[in-house]
């Protein structure tokens, strides 16, 4: 056929493309044009026939991949297509029709089949324009990016409409099956930044909320959409006779060892809040939803905000993604930069470094700075540079370079469709690279490789080296063989020692025989490469010297040094850990010189990823408890189980690991396991003796911070216990009988003697009965029925205890009739027109006789703890909550509250209030119990405090918390309306 003049393949660009060989060029066109005529493609075959600088360009690009030769070959009317459309316009069609609803009989089958088909032409179109110039790598990666949205959720759409049809879930929109589903998949890395490589695999996190209104069974839900999940990439990754759409990997899910491949919201965010690690903060950069319910991905990235973007200046994150790099420099062994064999993209001035070099300085002010917040790491650069933190030069020196780099990676990947970022080591080979590069010659391509990676190497190293911690040891180690070297002592001294001469002699103690820490060589070598950092560390405190010495107590009783120096020589923040605990929360410091081997589970690389629960405590404690042969032997273990989990709560709360808000929960945890054990230990003992009653039932109730979970590091316990038994019945049946009601009495007086004799490791709890009818003027255990008739005339103060009520151990349908008694009582008041008055004066009454003693007096704070409790307990009285409320957390109670009543005043700020309130005092009950000013915290705790406020430093938490006081007062006011309870007693500074 006659071509005419406007007949041409509309790829555009203006690159040269040269050959390997001229020979192979012509004979990739030959067969091209062989391909077009068996397909009656006769104007492509012609086109192909003519030698003009179009068709050499395309048996360039065809000779010199064997994997875009193949994809022309096997479907020439992709080509022949683009005398009509032009290449870039035919592949965001594709991308568009990925987005097509999902046709009502498709198969399985049908549709791996359409998205192999899809990806395939949008590859060699994407690949063709990107080497001829047409695209800029920048445009190359969105498509690609769009290729693998668009099939993911195509994919994604028919699995769960495939769920529908099998009546395994209720969607509640067919024409949009994600609408409602809860389930989302987060797109990550390069696909996440719409950065896509050319044969990249795509990293996916699978989300879903258990209780969306599509899941008809939220138990099962984790399994059935883990099948979803396991579908999806075998629909997206497996290979068939039309290849594969994407290589998938679900690896950077939370915890991917342990988590099922689709993982629940609330899980994944208890996960990232109390064990996240800073390289999953970089991950969740560009973690961006590609497929699924907007709504539950939106929902999602707000809460997992906090744990990506701290609001003060993070600089610990230089260090962790240093480390980081320095790991895989040395497990690969990228030692030095080169071309034949050079890694680009994990190698030595490679684009992981420039994707390190931005997300480490992201990572350090984004928190502060939302329009830090970018996923591409080329915008990211250059918002850097405009917010001041790197100079313009160094921007456009790392953005050039990282898209040099990836044209780079794609021409690598473009020669067989191999996931590999490695440039070929034989001559051949590399110079088939560096033509698909566009150079014609090796040594040209080489000079320019060379160029961009030692300026990624040389801005990568002083970012770090800039951040990289000072160092002064000098006569440090001089300690260890003189306690009295003029030189350490004097180096002592400056680092802020006091009694340098005793501090001399316990160093030099650390260097004989008579610490097992320190009697292998092996460990001793170890001392002394940490001694310098170990000093520095405890030299930072508030009291060096005590601080030392509690070390050293530490260190005596620690029966292994060698492991423990190991660490901390290659983990400072676990030293840095130590010694604020020794330091700063003498609680902590007090288990770990009574008990050393406390420190041991902070060695547990799973430690920090756990947050015990009560199940996991009960399975815990029936281990402890298993041998105990005694009811003394059960109570000394109680003891020691409680004193060391509530160590490990407060060290992970010490070290961030957790926050005050899941602290209050593990420590309530902990009290529930350990009073379950002990009531069931009690009664067995006490029954020995008096028998049972013929028809008894106990229940113990929690009230105060237990019954509402949120007890903190030295909360006592609030306890009220109640029984019932068969009427006729007088006394016990044991040898030695009781009358019931003293039977009950003498019971729970052998309870609180259980938790509060004091022995070698100190009382179980401090106890309170006061809640209890009657006050202290009633009896100790109180029968339903007398508890019953109680309530229906009881004070409103009491009334306000019973909202944070909840069963801890005993009978069950017992606990069911307490827990109908309570709702009524509480229900019988709700409309008294005193409930307001009474609770806003005995508020009034409690400023006036126990007034704040400093800004961190939280409890007794105007505005403080107490006036969001007596809100959130008035809420519950009131109705303005329900009563299903009761026994829970006041955080949520006001949540509720805010929920159901956004018109009342100020309510919205409450919640948020509530939260950070309740992490100062986490935090303040662990260090000293009279430092009721910042001032008067060990600095170490002052700064773990602010960074728990998200505030640059110490110096904003005081004004912080009268800001937030005086929000609580306002609405406190508002609500319960007092004269008298004014916002004149807000203590200032």
């Amino acid at each position: 056929m006659t071509l005419e003049g406007r007949d041409a393949l509309r790829i555009g660009g203006a690159l040269p493309l040269v050959p390997l060989s001229p020979e192979k060029a012509r004979t990739c066109l030959a067969d091209l044009a062989a391909a077009a005529t068996a397909q009656d493609l006769d104007r492509l075959a012609a086109w192909v026939a003519l030698d003009g600088p179009e068709q050499q360009r395309l048996g360039a690009a065809l000779s010199l991949s064997p994997h875009l030769e193949g994809i022309a070959l096997r479907a020439p009317q992709w080509l022949d297509r683009l005398f009509e459309e032009e290449a870039g316009a035919r592949v965001e069609a594709l991308i568009a029709a990925l987005g097509a609803p999902v046709p009502e009989g498709a198969s399985e089958a049908s549709l791996m089949t359409e998205l192999r088909l899809s990806k395939n032409e949008a590859s060699l179109l994407i690949a063709l324009r990107d080497l001829f110039g047409a695209a800029t790598p920048d445009v190359t990666t969105r498509h690609l990016s769009g290729v693998a949205e668009g099939a993911v959720k195509r994919a994604l759409r028919f699995a769960l409409l495939d769920l529908h049809r099998r009546g395994q879930l209720r969607l509640p929109d067919l024409a949009h099956p994600e609408r409602g589903s809860g389930l989302f998949v987060l797109g990550m890395g390069k696909l996440g930044g719409e950065e896509l490589n050319y044969s990249s695999d795509i990293d996916l996190v699978v989300l879903f909320e258990p209780e969306a209104e599509a899941v008809l069974d939220p138990p099962e839900s984790v399994e059935m959409y883990s099948r979803l999940a396991r579908r999806l990439v075998k629909m997206i990754g497996e290979r068939s006779r039309d290849g594969y759409v994407f290589r998938t990997d679900l690896r950077l899910r939370p915890d991917p060892s342990a988590m099922p491949l689709a993982v629940p919201v609330p899980t994944a965010l208890v996960y990232y809040e109390s064990s996240g690690r800073d390289w999953e903060r970089a991950a969740m950069i560009k973690a961006r939803p590609i497929a699924g319910d907007d709504e539950a991905s939106s929902a999602f990235l707000r809460d997992i905000t906090p744990f990506v973007w701290r609001r003060y200046l993070d600089f610990v994150a230089i260090g962790d993604i240093h480390a980081m790099k320095t790991r895989i420099d040395r497990h690969r062994g990228f030692e030095s930069i080169m071309v034949a064999g050079q890694n680009v993209k994990l190698g030595r001035g490679g684009i992981r470094e420039i994707e390190f070099f931005a997300q480490a300085q992201q990572l350090i002010a984004g928190g502060r700075n939302p329009a830090l917040r970018l996923r591409r790491t080329d915008d990211a650069l250059a918002q850097l540079a405009r917010e001041g933190w790197i100079e313009p030069a160094a921007a456009e020196e790392m953005t050039e370079a990282y898209w040099f780099l990836r044209r780079v990676e794609h021409a690598v990947q473009m020669v067989a469709d191999e996931q590999t970022h490695t440039l070929p080591e034989a001559e051949g080979d590399l110079l088939r690279v560096a033509r698909l590069c566009n150079f014609e010659t090796l040594a040209e391509f080489s000079a320019a490789l060379i160029a961009r990676l030692e300026t990624v190497e040389a801005r990568f190293s002083a970012l770090f080296a800039e951040h990289a911690p000072a160092r002064s040891d000098e006569g440090a180690v001089a300690l260890l063989s003189d306690a009295e070297d003029p030189g350490a002592l004097a180096w002592l001294e400056r680092v802020g020692y006091r009694r340098t001469g005793d501090i001399g002699r316990i160093v030099h103690g650390w260097a004989g025989g008579r610490y097992r820490a320190t009697r292998s060589e092996a460990a001793r070598d170890q001392l002394v490469r940490v001694l310098p950092s170990l000093l520095e560390a405890f030299a930072r405190g508030r009291d060096p010297d005590a601080a030392l010495a509690g070390f050293d107590r530490f260190l005596f009783g620690l029966p292994s040094g060698l492991q423990f120096f190991s660490l901390i020589a290659s983990n400072p923040r676990l030293l840095e850990l130590l010694a604020l605990a020794i330091s700063s929360a003498p609680r902590l410091a007090d288990t770990i010189s009574l008990r050393p081997h406390v420190f041991d589970a902070l060695l547990d690389p799973a430690f920090y990823r756990e947050i015990p629960t009560r199940a996991l405590l009960r399975e815990r404690l029936a281990l402890f408890l298993r041998d105990a042969q005694f009811f003394e032997e059960r109570l000394a273990r109680l003891r020691i189980f409680a004193s060391e989990q509530r160590f490990l709560v407060g060290i992970r709360l010490l070290a961030g690991a957790i926050e005050g808000e899941a602290a209050g929960g593990a420590f309530t945890a902990l009290a529930d396991a350990v009073l379950e054990a002990l009531v069931e230990g009690v009664e067995a003992e006490f029954r020995r003796a008096h028998g049972r009653v013929p028809g008894g039932r106990l229940v113990v109730l929690g009230l105060g911070r237990l019954g509402s979970g949120e007890m903190t590091a030295s909360s006592d316990v609030d306890l009220m216990l109640l029984y019932d038994h068969d009427p006729e019945v007088e006394t016990s049946d044991g040898d030695r009988p009781l009358p019931v009601s003293t039977y009950y009495t003498r019971l729970t007086q052998r309870l609180i003697a259980a938790l509060t004799a004091p022995m070698a490791d100190g009382v179980l709890y401090e106890v309170d009965f006061r809640l209890r009818p009657s006050g202290n003027k009633g009896p100790l255990a109180t029968h339903i029925d007398a508890f019953r008739k109680y309530q229906r005339e009881a004070w409103t103060w009491e009334r306000m205890a019973l909202t944070r009520s909840r069963a801890l151990a005993g009978d069950a349908a017992l606990t069911d009739e307490i827990g109908e008694a309570i709702r009524a009582a509480i229900e019988s008041h709700a409309s008294d027109p005193l409930l307001g008055y009474d609770i806003a004066d005995m508020r009034a009454r409690l400023e006036v006789q126990k007034p704040a003693r400093g800004a961190l007096d939280l409890k007794r704070l105007v505005g403080g703890l107490t006036d969001l409790e007596f809100i959130a307990q008035w809420a519950i009285l009131s109705g303005a909550v329900p009563l299903s409320f009761i026994g829970r957390s006041t955080e949520r109670v006001l949540t509720e509250l805010a929920r159901r009543h956004p018109d009342l005043p100020d309510v919205e700020a409450l919640p948020a209030a509530m939260t950070d309130l309740t992490r100062i005092v986490h935090l303040h009950r662990l260090g000293p119990g009279t430092a009721f000013r910042v001032a008067d915290l060990p600095p170490g705790l002052a700064d773990r405090l602010a960074r728990s406020l998200d505030l640059a430093d110490q110096a904003g938490i005081e004004p912080h918390i009268v800001d937030l006081a005086e929000r609580v007062r306002a609405s406190f006011a508002a609500l319960l309306p007092f004269e008298g309870a004014g916002d004149e007693r807000l203590p200032r500074g």
